[in-house]
C-alpha cells in the first residue's frame, strides 16, 4: 500500500515517454541542432546539446523518483553504480592532471567532494567500506603501472561483489533478476575481452568474482585458453540465454549488446510495466528512461555519422511501451 501513490503518479508520467511515433520523427532528423530542437519541444530535458539534453533528462527522472518514492534506498544498486564511474574518473583525472568535472554523474551514494579528497588525499577510509579496499588498490596499481585497465577491473569486481550481496537483501523480484543479469553479463564481457587479448590467469583473478550461472575456476581456466575455447564453453551456457548472446557476439559485438539490453527490457515489461502493486511500476519507469535516453544517444551519433534511419533503427533497443 505504501507505493500506491507512486503507482498513480508513475502510471501518468509513463505518457511522457518517447513513443514509436516521436522515435520515427527523429529518425527524419537531419541534423543534431534539429534533435535539440525536437526534444525540448518534447520537455525531454533543458540544454542547448544533445549531451546537456540526456544529464537533464536524468535529474529530472531522479527528482521526480525521490518525489514519489516510500524508500529510496531501493534504487541504490543503480546508484552503486554511479559511485563507481566517479570513481575511475577521479582517478584517472587525478594521476593525468585532467578536468574531470564534467564527467561526473549523479545520483551516487558518495558525495562528489568526498569522493575527490580521498582520492588527491589517498584517504580511501572516507569511501563505503565495499570500496574503499578496492579504490586504494586501484589507485595503487595506476600509479605503478600506469594500467588503466587494471585498475577499472579491481573496482569494476568490488561493484559486482557488493551488488550481488545487495540483491539477497532486495524484495523487489525486478530488481534481483535485473542485478543478477548485470551481473552475469557483465562477467561475460570480461572474459570475451580478456580472452582476445590474451590476459592472464592472475589479471582474471583480480577481475572476476563468483556469480550465479558461472563456475569461476572453469571460467578462468577457458579464458586463458583463449577466445574460441572460453566461446566453445560459453555456448553450453543457458543462463540468461548466454549461448544465444554469444552466438551474436560472433557476429558482432554491437548485437551482443542489444541483446544484452533487450533481456533486460524485457523482463521489465514482464514484471514491471502492468504490475499494480509494490516498487515494480516505479522500476519499470525508471527503464524506460533509460531506454528514452540510449534512443536519443544512438539517433544522434547515427545522424552525426550520416547513418541511414534503417541502420539506425537497426541498432535500437526494445522500448519499455
Amino acid at each position: 500500500m505504501e507505493y500506491e501513490f507512486s503507482i498513480g503518479s508513475v502510471r501518468a508520467r509513463e505518457k511522457r515517454l518517447l513513443s514509436s511515433s516521436d522515435i520515427e520523427q527523429m529518425l527524419a532528423l537531419k541534423s543534431e541542432k534539429e534533435l535539440v530542437r525536437f526534444l525540448k519541444d518534447k520537455a525531454f530535458g533543458d540544454g542547448e546539446t544533445v549531451d546537456e539534453l540526456i544529464a537533464s533528462n536524468t535529474e529530472i527522472m531522479w527528482k521526480y523518483v525521490k518525489s514519489v518514492a516510500p524508500d529510496m534506498n531501493l534504487f541504490e544498486p543503480f546508484f552503486i553504480q554511479n559511485d563507481v564511474h566517479n570513481l575511475k574518473t577521479v582517478l584517472k583525472g587525478t594521476m593525468s592532471d585532467r578536468d574531470y568535472d564534467n564527467l561526473l554523474i549523479t545520483p551516487c551514494m558518495t558525495d562528489e567532494k568526498t569522493l575527490v579528497w580521498a582520492v588527491e588525499n589517498r584517504r580511501f577510509d572516507k569511501l563505503p567500506e565495499w570500496l574503499a579496499s578496492a579504490a586504494d588498490t586501484a589507485y595503487g596499481l595506476l600509479a605503478e603501472t600506469k594500467d588503466a585497465r587494471l585498475s577499472d577491473a579491481v573496482i569494476d569486481k568490488a561493484v559486482m561483489q557488493k551488488l550481488i550481496s545487495e540483491s539477497k537483501k532486495i524484495k523487489s523480484v525486478f530488481l534481483r533478476k535485473y542485478i543478477e543479469r548485470l551481473v552475469f553479463f557483465a562477467e561475460v564481457k570480461i572474459a570475451l575481452r580478456a580472452a582476445k587479448t590474451s590476459s592472464t590467469e592472475t589479471y582474471l583473478e583480480q577481475a572476476l568474482c563468483e556469480c550465479d550461472g558461472l563456475d569461476l575456476p572453469t571460467l578462468i581456466k577457458n579464458t586463458v585458453s583463449g577466445e574460441k575455447t572460453l566461446i566453445k564453453y560459453l555456448e553450453k551456457i543457458n543462463v540468461h540465454d548466454c549461448s544465444k548472446a554469444v552466438a551474436l557476439y560472433q557476429k558482432s559485438p554491437s548485437e551482443f549488446e542489444k541483446f544484452v539490453d533487450d533481456g533486460t527490457m524485457k523482463i521489465a515489461r514482464e514484471l514491471c510495466r502492468h504490475s499494480s502493486i509494490g516498487p515494480e511500476p516505479l522500476l519499470g519507469y525508471c527503464m524506460g528512461c533509460e531506454f528514452d535516453r540510449k534512443t536519443v544517444n544512438i539517433i544522434s551519433g547515427g545522424i552525426k555519422t550520416k547513418t541511414s534511419p534503417d541502420k539506425i533503427r537497426e541498432r535500437l533497443r526494445v522500448s519499455y511501451g
